[in-house]
């Protein structure tokens, strides 16, 4: 296993593929998953999944101080078709996708009234997509969402969230065969805000699952996208955004559990940062197990780093259990503005300052792309044009 972190700005880490032995299995790999907050242990801040994060700014999320005292504004439309049901935590469908693996995620199963358990029927090809909004009205707030494509369904989902709360949630994805659904979740939070959030997402047989996350506001967000495969032939593509400003913590935590022959995963996650103790980490884990011969996976962090004072933790991570695979390896690199391309531009008579600008459009151009919808494209492109207001 090779890891990148502390990358220095300007710096460039390419990491090595290593064939692993059965016992080698990295611990951040394998943290026991549970449904029961009990069998967490309260992080420190020396646990290796914890130690990042800025515990005393979860507000109570990671102790079990943080009991639910404030309410989301949530809104949620649909084509005709989808079917949606408010359910209780008994409800057999609530944990097929994935079990959490920290306490967090583990406090936010046990802490919600009801789940929200959205349905795409077999063979269903949603013309528009599914817009699910949570507004944060003050306070802490939990919750639970499920959605559930069946065989060869088609849709797009997009999450939006605002306002001010401290929330902790956990999002599942369950993909029937031959299925396909993008995911646009946007975290435009006001900037007290707090959100630590698990998703998991489970991919049938040749299914094709694509995510993109776009990360703006809040205080301290944590993010924890996890992949397990149901049967070969799935393939996983997950894109990120974020843009750290001075004082946020941005945190995206990422696992994709290569268990099943044959299946491909993409991972591309870009950050800028700006402004004194702006802080964003990527952790990219990739686990090849033993019986996901023919697995093609690859992944990538890029941060660009826009003024002094910011700081970056990227650390990718491959483990691989069997040599037959197609192939596997990762990347991460971390800078400032690429002064050869800023003389071209200026050298066409183009003002430094507009020059950065298109600069960092053109860094993130490719992951909006993603998003395959207009109206969150100039939205998002609109956020980015205002965040770099500030800095250049």
């Amino acid at each position: 296993m090779a890891e990148a972190q502390n990358i220095p700005v300007g710096s460039n880490t390419t990491g090595s593929i290593a064939v692993a032995a059965e016992s080698t299995v990295a611990t951040r790999m394998s943290a026991e998953p549970s449904f029961d907050v009990a069998d967490f242990p309260v992080p420190h801040g020396r646990e290796e999944e914890w130690r990042f994060t800025p515990l005393e700014r979860l507000r109570g999320l990671h102790d079990g101080t943080a009991e639910a005292s404030g309410s989301v504004k949530v809104e949620l439309t649909a084509p005709d078709g989808v079917t949606v049901e408010t359910v209780a935590r008994d409800d057999a469908r609530l944990g097929r996708a994935g079990t959490p693996v920290d306490r967090v995620a583990a406090q936010a199963f046990s802490a919600f009234e009801k789940a929200t358990v959205v349905t795409v029927p077999k063979d269903a090809v949603l013309t528009e997509p599914i817009r699910l909004g949570v507004h944060g009205e003050g306070g802490v707030s939990y919750g639970h969402t499920v959605f559930e494509l069946g065989a060869f369904a088609e849709a797009v989902v997009v999450i939006d969230h605002t306002g001010d709360t401290v929330r902790a949630a956990n999002v599942e994805y369950v993909l029937g065969d031959g299925a396909r659904l993008t995911v646009v979740s946007v975290q435009d939070w006001d900037d007290t805000a707090v959100h630590c959030s698990q998703h998991n997402a489970l991919v049938g047989r040749d299914a094709r699952f694509k995510s993109v996350v776009v990360t703006f506001g809040g205080d301290v967000v944590r993010l924890h996208p996890r992949i397990n495969y149901a049967a070969p032939g799935g393939e996983a593509e997950l894109y990120g955004l974020y843009f750290t400003d001075s004082g946020q913590h941005q945190e995206h935590r990422l696992f994709v559990d290569h268990d099943s022959p044959n299946c491909r995963s993409d991972v591309a996650y870009k950050g800028a940062l700006q402004g004194a103790d702006a802080h964003a980490v990527w952790i990219g884990d990739v686990l090849i197990r033993k019986a996901a011969e023919g697995t093609d996976t690859y992944e990538v962090n890029r941060n660009l780093v826009l003024t002094d004072g910011s700081r970056v933790d990227s650390v990718p991570n491959l483990e691989i259990e069997t040599g037959e695979i197609v192939g596997a390896g990762h990347a991460s690199a971390t800078g400032r503005f690429d002064d050869e391309q800023l003389f071209y531009l200026m050298a066409r008579g183009v003002s430094e300052r507009e020059a950065r600008r298109l600069v960092v459009r053109g860094f993130f151009a490719e992951l909006v792309q993603q998003v395959g919808l207009p109206d969150v494209e100039e939205r998002l492109l609109a956020k980015i044009e205002s965040e770099l207001e500030a800095s250049v």
